[in-house]
C-alpha cells in the first residue's frame, strides 16, 4: 500500500532504495565500531543494543529512525562511512535530527562531494508505516513514498 509523508529536507536530493528501519535510537558509534577499531570495510550494523538493525548490512540502504543517539565521535564516524563507501543512500529521522548527525553529514557533503539525503520531522506515524524490505522513494522536497 502506497503511503506519502512530507518531511524537512535537511540534505535534500532525490533517492529510492529499500528500507531498514530502527524503532530505537541509532547509535552511530555502536553501529561503526568495527569501521572506527579495526579498520573494517563493512557496513553491517554492530549494535548488539539495536534488535531492528543488529547485523543488517546498511550500506546503500534508506535508513528510518527516531532520532541518532550516542557518543560525539558520530560526526566523525560518518565521514569515514562516506569515504570507504559504507554509508546508507539515506537517512530519514522520524524526530529531529540532532547536532552531531546534522554536523557529520554535512561534513561528509561539503569535504567529500558525497551526500547521504537526509530528511527529518516525518513523525511517527512513518515509523510505524514503513517496515524494513519497503521500497521508499525520497524527493528533493523532503517527499518520502512507501510504494
Amino acid at each position: 500500500m502506497r503511503k506519502t509523508f512530507k518531511g524537512r529536507p535537511a540534505l535534500p536530493g532525490n533517492v529510492e532504495g529499500s528500507a531498514e528501519v530502527s524503532h530505537v535510537g541509532f547509535n552511530t558509534c555502536a553501529t561503526y565500531v568495527d569501521v572506527m577499531i579495526s579498520g573494517s570495510n563493512s557496513g553491517v550494523c554492530e549494535d548488539h543494543d539495536n534488535p531492528d538493525l543488529y547485523n543488517h548490512d546498511l550500506k546503500d540502504k534508506i535508513l528510518c529512525i527516531p532520532q541518532t543517539i550516542g557518543s560525539s565521535s558520530a560526526a566523525t564516524l560518518f565521514l569515514i562511512i562516506l569515504e570507504r563507501n559504507l554509508a546508507p543512500k539515506a537517512m530519514l529521522f522520524a524526530n529531529h535530527i540532532d547536532s552531531l548527525a546534522a554536523c557529520g553529514l554535512l561534513m561528509g557533503d561539503i569535504w567529500l562531494g558525497k551526500r547521504i539525503v537526509t530528511v527529518d520531522l516525518l513523525g511517527d506515524d512513518f515509523l510505524n508505516a514503513v517496515k524494513t524490505g519497503d521500497s521508499i522513494k525520497i524527493s528533493e522536497d523532503g517527499t518520502v513514498e512507501k510504494k
